[in-house]
C-alpha cells in the first residue's frame, strides 16, 4: 500500500494525480488535526495509537502497513509545511519509546517489523540551496528514526511540476 501525506488542496491534488491507486491511503488536511501534545499516550496508554481522536490517531499504524510513504509538502524554511510536520509528529506511535544507538546517534527502536520506502517531494518557488540542504538532512534523520528501507528527496518549483512524478511509485 502507498501512504500519501500531502498539504495540497484536494481539488489540486486530484487534478494532478487522477490515477492514484485505489488501495492508496491518503492523508490530507481536513481541518480537524490537533497538535501532538507530547503526552506519550501513544506509547503508554494506547500503544501504537494516538490518544487524540480527530481522525489522525492511526497514523503510526498506517505507517506500519505501507510499502511506500510518500510525502508531498511545501518546503517551508528547509522543512515540511506545518500540516505535514504535525502529521509526522502524530505518527510517533510508529516507533517505540525506548532507544538504540545507530551510527553513534540515539534513535527510537522499531515497533513494527515491517519497513517502507520513504519518498519526499518538496515544492515551492525559489527554494534556496541552503533550504534544500537542510531539508535533505531532515529527511535523512527521519529515515534513520523510521528505520526505512530507502529514502529519496525531490524538489520542484511548484506543485504543478509534480504531475506524473508520484503516480509511478
Amino acid at each position: 500500500m502507498n501512504l500519501i501525506i500531502h498539504d495540497m488542496e484536494k481539488a489540486h491534488f486530484e487534478a494532478l494525480f487522477p490515477n492514484i491507486d485505489k488501495n492508496a491511503k491518503i492523508i490530507c488536511d481536513n481541518g480537524n488535526i490537533k497538535s501532538c501534545i507530547g503526552c506519550f499516550g501513544c506509547w503508554i496508554k494506547t500503544p501504537g495509537r494516538c490518544v487524540i481522536h480527530d481522525g489522525y490517531e492511526n497514523t503510526g499504524s498506517d505507517f506500519s502497513k505501507a510499502d511506500n510513504v510518500i510525502v508531498i509538502s511545501k518546503c517551508t524554511y528547509g522543512s515540511y509545511s506545518p500540516f505535514i510536520k504535525n502529521v509526522l509528529d502524530r505518527a510517533l506511535s510508529y516507533m517505540l519509546p525506548s532507544f538504540e544507538i545507530i551510527n553513534n546517534e540515539t534513535h527510537h527502536k522499531q515497533r513494527y517489523k515491517r519497513t517502507f520506502h520513504y519518498h519526499v517531494f518538496f515544492y515551492g518557488n525559489d527554494i534556496t540551496e541552503e533550504e534544500k540542504a537542510t531539508a535533505e538532512k531532515l529527511v535523512q534523520a527521519n529515515s534513520i528514526n523510521y528505520h526505512v528501507k530507502s529514502f529519496e528527496v525531490h524538489f520542484f518549483n511548484s506543485a504543478d511540476a509534480l504531475c506524473g512524478k508520484v503516480e509511478s511509485l
